[in-house]
C-alpha cells in the first residue's frame, strides 16, 4: 500500500512540475499560433466595440469564437474603455496581445505591446456619428419610395440571405429597392468587408492616376527592391496580383497573411522582403501583403504623412457619402488596404454605385477614363478568375455557370462578405454577415434570385462602362 502511494505522489508531483513548466514555457515563449489567435481576438473585438458599438463579449464569441479554431474558445479578452485598449490571452493568462483605439482611424493592432508608439503613428481625430434620414439615397441617407416588395420577400428567405446574414442591400436603377438585416444589426451599423477592402484600396491607388501621381506602368516602386529582380515590377503587376513576390495565404494556420495582420506592428515589412518566386506579371498569386505594399506606395506618392492619412476620406469617402467609413492602419501608420474597411451595408452600397457608374459621382469624375474597365478585365495569370484591379470576374466559378450576366464582378471578403455588380442590369447586390467559407454558401444565387426578381421593362438606361484597361498617366 505505501508503495502505491509513494507512486500516486511521484506521479501527482510530476503533473505538478509538468503544468508548472508548461505554464512558465507558454508563459515567456508562447506558440506563434497562440499569439496570432489573441491578436486576432484583441482586434476583432477592439473594432467592434469602439465602431460598430456592440458588446464585448458578444463579439468573443459570436465573431471569434463561434467560427474559427477551437483554441479560440479559450480566449478571454478585457476592454479598458478610459484608454481604448484591449487585451487577449489565453486561458486569461499567456501570450497577452493588444488592440488600440485611435478614434477616426478605428483600431489597430499592437503585437509588441508598444502603445506609445501606435498612438503617435497617427492622429487622433474625434469620428464622426452615424447618421440616417429619409432623404433620397444615394445623395444622403434613405430609400424613397422605390422600394420592391418582391425583392424584400426575397431576402427573408433563409437559404438565399444564407447563415449569420448581417445585411443585404439591393440597389437597382441608383435607388436602393430592399435591404434586410440580421438581429442586432441595422442600416446604423458599421461592418467589416474584409478583402472587399482590397477594392476601395485600388480605387484609391485610382483616384491618384487622376491626378497624374501614381500609373499603371510604374515600377522601382520601393528602395530596397532597387537593387535586385523586385525593381521591375510594377503598379499593374501588384494590382492584378501578379507581382511575382512569395506570400502565403492560408489563413488556418500560422502564415504570412497571420503575421502581417497579427504578429508585427509594421504590417508592409514582410510583404516587402518577400522574395521573388516568378517572372512579374507571369503568375497570379492572391495576396493580402500585394494589398498593403500598394497602400505603402500611394501614401508615399501622396505626400507628406498628414496628407496621405486625410486622403481616403478627402479623395473618396467624402465625395461619396460614405460618412461611416472607418479605414484602419497599422501601429505604424500603414492603412491595412488588405483587410480592414468598415462601413454600413448603405455605404458600401455607394462605393458599388460609384463603381457601376464607371467612377463617376454626382456628375463628377473620380475614376480615370477605363479604369473601373480595368476592374472588370481578366487577368491571363489567374485564368480569367481575377481582374486588373483588384476584384473578381468570378469567385468560385464562372458567371455563365451560375447562370448569371458575364458583365457581373465581385467584390469579396473573408466571412461571406460580397458585392456583385451587374452593369447590364444597372444593379447592386451587397451581402455582409459571418459566414465562414465551410458552410457552403454561394452569394450567386441570392444574386440569380433578384436577377430573376427584376421588373422587365421600364428600368432606365445605365450609363456604360468602359471595357477598356485605364491608359498609363504620364
Amino acid at each position: 500500500m505505501r508503495f502505491v502511494l509513494r507512486i500516486l505522489k511521484a506521479l501527482a508531483l510530476l503533473v505538478v512540475l509538468f503544468v508548472i513548466g508548461a505554464g512558465g514555457w507558454l508563459f515567456v515563449r508562447p506558440p506563434e499560433l497562440l499569439r496570432v489567435g489573441d491578436g486576432y481576438a484583441a482586434k476583432i473585438v477592439c473594432s467592434n466595440v469602439f465602431i460598430a458599438g456592440r458588446e464585448a463579449e458578444e463579439v468573443l464569441e459570436d465573431d471569434v469564437q463561434a467560427p474559427g479554431n477551437p483554441l479560440l474558445r479559450l480566449v478571454r479578452v478585457s476592454v479598458d474603455r478610459d484608454n481604448g485598449r484591449v487585451t487577449a490571452r489565453f486561458l486569461g493568462l499567456f501570450a497577452p496581445s493588444y488592440a488600440l483605439y485611435r478614434g477616426a482611424f478605428g483600431c489597430t493592432s499592437v503585437p509588441d505591446g508598444n502603445f506609445e508608439a501606435a498612438a503617435n503613428a497617427v492622429p487622433f481625430d474625434v469620428p464622426a456619428g452615424v447618421e440616417v434620414n429619409e432623404a433620397l439615397w444615394p445623395e444622403v441617407e434613405g430609400a424613397g419610395d422605390r422600394r420592391d416588395a418582391k425583392i424584400a420577400a426575397l431576402l427573408t428567405d433563409a437559404r438565399l440571405a444564407g447563415p449569420a446574414m448581417r445585411a443585404i442591400v439591393v440597389v437597382r436603377n441608383g435607388r436602393i429597392v430592399a435591404e434586410a438585416y440580421g438581429p442586432g444589426f441595422s442600416a446604423k451599423t458599421p461592418l467589416i468587408g474584409w478583402s472587399m477592402t482590397k477594392t476601395v484600396n485600388a480605387a484609391i491607388v485610382g483616384r491618384l492616376m487622376l491626378d497624374g501621381k501614381i500609373s499603371f506602368d510604374d515600377d522601382d516602386l520601393l528602395a530596397q527592391w532597387k537593387n535586385d529582380g523586385r525593381a521591375k515590377i510594377k503598379v499593374s503587376d501588384l494590382l492584378g496580383m501578379e507581382s511575382g513576390l512569395a506570400f502565403n495565404e492560408d489563413y488556418g494556420d500560422v502564415a504570412d497573411v497571420t503575421r502581417m495582420l497579427y504578429l508585427d506592428p509594421g504590417m508592409v515589412s514582410l510583404p516587402a522582403n518577400a522574395p521573388m518566386e516568378a517572372e512579374p506579371g507571369k503568375r497570379f498569386r492572391y495576396s493580402s501583403g500585394t494589398a498593403v505594399l500598394l497602400s505603402r506606395i500611394w501614401m508615399d506618392r501622396v505626400g507628406n504623412a498628414q496628407a496621405a492619412f486625410s486622403y481616403p476620406g478627402d479623395a473618396l469617402f467624402s465625395p461619396l457619402g460614405m460618412t461611416s467609413a472607418v479605414f484602419e492602419l497599422d501601429a505604424r501608420g500603414t492603412f491595412a488596404g488588405s483587410s480592414y474597411l468598415y462601413a454600413t451595408a448603405h455605404d458600401w452600397a455607394r462605393f458599388g454605385q460609384f463603381l457601376l457608374q464607371d467612377g463617376v459621382w454626382d456628375g463628377q469624375r473620380l475614376l480615370p477614363e477605363g479604369f473601373v474597365g480595368a476592374m472588370r478585365t481578366p487577368t491571363a495569370a489567374s485564368n480569367g478568375r481575377y481582374t486588373q484591379g483588384q476584384a473578381w470576374l468570378a469567385p468560385g466559378g464562372s458567371n455563365a455557370k451560375s447562370g448569371l450576366p458575364e458583365d457581373t464582378f465581385w467584390l469579396t471578403g473573408h466571412d461571406g462578405q460580397s458585392m456583385a455588380i451587374v452593369p447590364s442590369a444597372d444593379l447592386v447586390v451587397v451581402r455582409l454577415g459571418l459566414t465562414p467559407s465551410w458552410l457552403g454558401y454561394q452569394p450567386q444565387t441570392l444574386l440569380k434570385a433578384v436577377l430573376g426578381a427584376l421588373p422587365q421593362t421600364g428600368a432606365p438606361q445605365q450609363q456604360a462602362v468602359s471595357q477598356q484597361p485605364a491608359q498609363p498617366q504620364p
